[in-house]
């Protein structure tokens, strides 16, 4: 994809995502294994397919950052010696920071793809073993807890939005003396781009058997706050473990 504009890239894999997407859904109504083409699989491997643009844009980028700021020394020692104006360094000097900005936001791209197949993965594990799963019933209210090898479902009480989201932070802080580490709070750029509804859900960078993470999961219990946790990779999935707060995400309509 040399020679595209940011602009231009970026339209093409949005394009590139919805018409794999769309492909998918096409194949899935007349596949004979729906197993291995249905709605949940082919979104899968849009995502895969999207992470795998935004690493190679990340590769990019970084080599943007690393030349600029390569130039922004050299310019250094010329405003030193007084051969360059001190405001063409500060223009670089922003510059660098831009393109820094542009990494990260990527960088978070690629967490959010990883984030959002992990719980399409939970979806298929649990519906495929909710047989099997052990089932029981937790805390003084209503709800249950549904568990596999690495997830845990927790189905809550009611309705929950970011609204309520102070007082889960609150409970964190309280407890920890730090923010609660989400790494997706509502809605992000990757999600609105594959359709992905998040609008009413956060994620948690914390193992859920840590410390830290058996603190929130029991916090959530008591308050009836349906969750998702992973306790590791999915097979066949780049993900970490982390706490999905809310109702399971689905397609936006």
């Amino acid at each position: 994809m040399k020679g595209l504009t940011s602009t231009s890239r970026g339209t093409l894999l949005v394009g590139v995502v919805i018409l794999l997407f769309s492909s998918g859904l096409a194949k899935a109504q007349t596949a004979t294994k729906p197993d291995e083409s249905s709605p949940s699989t082919n979104l899968i491997q849009a995502t895969q397919h999207y992470k795998t643009s935004s690493q190679e844009l990340l590769a990019l980028q970084e080599k943007q950052v690393n030349d600029a700021a390569a130039k922004l020394e050299e310019l250094k020692v010329l405003v030193a010696e007084g051969l360059v104006a001190k405001s063409e360094l500060e223009d670089s000097e922003q510059a660098l920071e831009v393109l820094r900005g542009k990494v990260a936001a990527t960088q978070k791209q690629i967490a959010d793809s990883d984030n959002m197949i992990g719980e399409i993965r939970a979806e298929q594990e649990l519906t495929k073993t909710a047989a099997a799963s052990k089932t029981r019933l937790v805390s003084k209210q209503y709800g249950t807890l549904n568990t596999s090898a690495t997830i845990l479902r927790y189905s809550g009480t009611g309705a929950w939005s970011l609204g309520d989201l102070d007082e889960v932070q609150g409970f964190f802080s309280a407890k920890f003396g730090k923010l609660l580490p989400t790494s997706a709070v509502g809605q992000s750029a990757t999600h609105n781009r594959l359709g992905w509804d998040h609008r009413n859900a956060v994620d948690v960078a914390v193992h859920p058997d840590s410390t830290e993470g058996r603190a929130i999961i029991g916090f959530l219990q008591n308050q009836g706050i349906p969750f998702l946790a992973f306790r590791g990779a999915i097979p066949g999935v780049a993900t970490g473990p982390h706490i999905h707060i809310g109702s399971p995400s689905h397609r936006l309509s």
